[in-house]
């Protein structure tokens, strides 16, 4: 889930980066219209969180501009413009949903859910299955065998990458864009270090070994 955060208030978007990388999403930033205009029209994004009155061009002015050119990316506008025509300007400017501030964060999270389940074509894929390894995405739960998996957010997305290619060679850059959104080598054992971790709480009680490191080319997730 790749999103696009477009606020100026900078404690607001700290805090909003941090929720919604925690729930497992890539997110980018940007803090004026003009920069997020740019973002949301060269990037492949699921889902655009923006704030309505923004320095440079307003909310509304990137929407209409994205919408005109016939991108039709879900919009989520944050504001704290909350009386109905207000709302009604940002929905009929081509916005999806409307959040009045101040909100909770569970609420926010819950309607990007469901933005991004309407702006799907098809049904949602919510579980993924292999072997005895299942994923929740929804409930963002890990069970083996029927015994669940306790895993932070950046072992959760780790394991989604190899479970959405299993059988198939992940390579450690395809493991650095998906999972940490860098487009370079850190130069670091990041990738070792939480590989280990995840092996040893999906495979180490179990008989049969799914996580298999691939020398030379990367990491797979397969049943042998």
């Amino acid at each position: 889930m790749r999103i696009l955060l477009v606020e100026d208030d900078r404690q607001m978007a700290d805090y909003l980066y941090k929720a919604l990388a925690e729930s497992g999403a890539v997110v980018d930033q940007a803090a004026n219209g003009r920069e997020g205009l740019l973002l949301a029209a060269s990037g492949d994004y699921d889902l655009l969180i923006l704030d309505r009155m923004l320095p440079g061009l307003d909310g509304l002015g990137i929407v209409r501009t994205l919408r005109a050119s016939g991108n039709q990316t879900p919009v989520l506008f944050l504001s704290a413009l909350g009386e109905v025509d207000d709302r009604v300007e940002g929905l009929r400017a081509g916005g999806d949903d409307y959040l009045i501030k101040p909100f909770a964060f569970s609420e926010l999270q819950a309607r990007v859910e469901a933005l991004l389940r309407r702006g799907s074509p098809d049904a949602p894929e919510t579980r993924l299955r292999v072997a005895d390894l299942e994923m929740d995405l929804l409930k963002r739960e890990v069970s083996r065998a029927g015994k669940q998996i306790l895993l932070q957010p950046r072992e959760f997305r780790l394991l989604e990458c190899l479970m959405r290619h299993a059988g198939q060679v992940v390579t450690r850059t395809m493991l650095l864009e998906q999972v940490w959104d860098y487009h370079f080598d850190p130069q670091t054992n990041v990738i070792d270090v939480h590989i280990s971790r995840l092996r040893g709480k999906i495979d180490k009680e179990f008989d049969i070994q799914l996580l298999h490191t691939v020398r030379g080319a990367g990491y797979m997730l397969r049943a042998e």
